[in-house]
This record gives C-alpha cells, sequence and structure tokens, in this order.
C-alpha cells in the first residue's frame, strides 16, 4: 500500500506501521495520550490505517487483541499524564516555551477541560493537540481520581477500538482499497482541521486584542485641542 507523503516519512501512519509493526503503535499512542513530547503524532490516522492493515492482513494480528493493547496503552498513557500533571501542578503554566512545548496548547486544553468538566477526557480523544494535554491539566487541577479513571477508559475505549474499528470495517469496502490513498489523506485532513480553526481563532483574537490596545492608547484629538485651549 502505498500512500501520499503529507510530511516527513515518521509522521506517515503506514510507514510507521511497517517499520516498527504494533509495538511502534502502541507507543506512540501511549506517548501522545499523555506524554508533552506526543502532541505532534498522528494517533487518529494511526488507528485507523491500523484497523485497515489487519483487515488486509498487512499486519498479522488478531483484530481482537489490537484493540485491546491500542486501548491499554491509550488508557496507561492517560494515566501517566494525570500523575505528571498532579506531580508539577501549577508551575506547568509557568515554563518556558520550547520547541517542543508551547505554553499555548496548555492553555487551550485547560479552557477546554474547564468548559466540558470531566467529559472533556472523552471529548478531548478525539482533537489532536487537546488530547495530549487534558490529563495533564486534570492532574494539575486535582481531578478525583476516581471519576478520572472512569472517563479515561470510557474515553479510552471509544478512540482506540472505535477508530480502529472503523479503519477495519472500511477496509473491506472495495471502494476503500481502490481509493486508499484518498481516504488517509482525508483522515489526516480531518485530523488537521480542528487544530487550523484553533489557529484561525487565536489569530483572530490577537488581531482584535491588538486593534483594543492601539484604539485605547490613541490619542483624542478633540482632547488635544481642548488642552491647547485651556492652555490658552
Amino acid at each position: 500500500m502505498n500512500t501520499l507523503a503529507l510530511g516527513p516519512s515518521w509522521l506517515d501512519p503506514d510507514y510507521l506501521i511497517q517499520t516498527f509493526g504494533l509495538i511502534g503503535v502502541l507507543v506512540i499512542v501511549f506517548a501522545e495520550s499523555g506524554l508533552l513530547i506526543g502532541f505532534f503524532l498522528p494517533g487518529d490516522s494511526l488507528l485507523f490505517t491500523t484497523g485497515l492493515l489487519v483487515t488486509t492482513g498487512k499486519l498479522d494480528t488478531p483484530l481482537w487483541l489490537v484493540c485491546t493493547l491500542i486501548v491499554a496503552a491509550a488508557i496507561i498513557g492517560d494515566q501517566v499524564g494525570y500523575l505528571f500533571g498532579r506531580k508539577v501542578g501549577p508551575a506547568l503554566f509557568k515554563r518556558p516555551d520550547s520547541k517542543l512545548f508551547k505554553q499555548e496548547n496548555v492553555e487551550k486544553a485547560h479552557e477546554f477541560f474547564e468548559k466540558h468538566g470531566p467529559k472533556s477526557l472523552i471529548l478531548a480523544r478525539f482533537v489532536p493537540i487537546v488530547r495530549t494535554f487534558t490529563p495533564i491539566i486534570a492532574g494539575v487541577s486535582r481531578m478525583n481520581y476516581r471519576s478520572f479513571i472512569t472517563f479515561n477508559i470510557i474515553g479510552g475505549v471509544l478512540w482506540g477500538a472505535g477508530v480502529t474499528l472503523l479503519g477495519a470495517s472500511l477496509g473491506k469496502i472495495d471502494f476503500v482499497h481502490k481509493h486508499i490513498e484518498m481516504i488517509l489523506v482525508g483522515i489526516v485532513v480531518i485530523s488537521v482541521v480542528p487544530i487550523v480553526i484553533e489557529y484561525l481563532k487565536a489569530r483572530s483574537q490577537s488581531k482584535r486584542a491588538r486593534a483594543a490596545g492601539g484604539d485605547h492608547g490613541a490619542p483624542d484629538p478633540q482632547q488635544g485641542s481642548r488642552g491647547r485651549h485651556a492652555k490658552r
């Protein structure tokens, strides 16, 4: 199966699976679920491609076992993220930016968590970048551990098994086999859409803030005129 190169080969799901096998998939799912450095990894397209390769026989592992291991990796990853957040605490919001860490990603995840509450652990699974930082924010906020475990398991099952099974199901359709390249590109695009929306929203808010600041700081011509008349 040949896929369209959308970026570096190490971000191509097909390349990753063919090179590192199921172990590589599990490591990536674990990292993207709760490690700060995992936010850029191709989680959705990777799971979809994994299910597809199982169905086509190019990944020689039973589908039920693949789904079970992926769900376990996703749940454990979130668990690690939560514990990391509890340990680091509010200091995470003061950490300086670097090539692999941006404070804005933490702020977005925090806003997402504040808006949706505990269920954010489920919803965030389907939002790139946010799914990496949300369990960490839950730890920073010291979310009730029992509630965290419950929503973590539900989210891990729905995302890990759900997206993989979707790929496996669609892999049985002839149209998908004939247009596999287009399907994978579509999955990647869908994964990126939320990121683009958030970027454009943040850019628009930044422009409005600068414009408001400029208007506020500009001198009032009429006031200046009145001042000159007063001096006279």
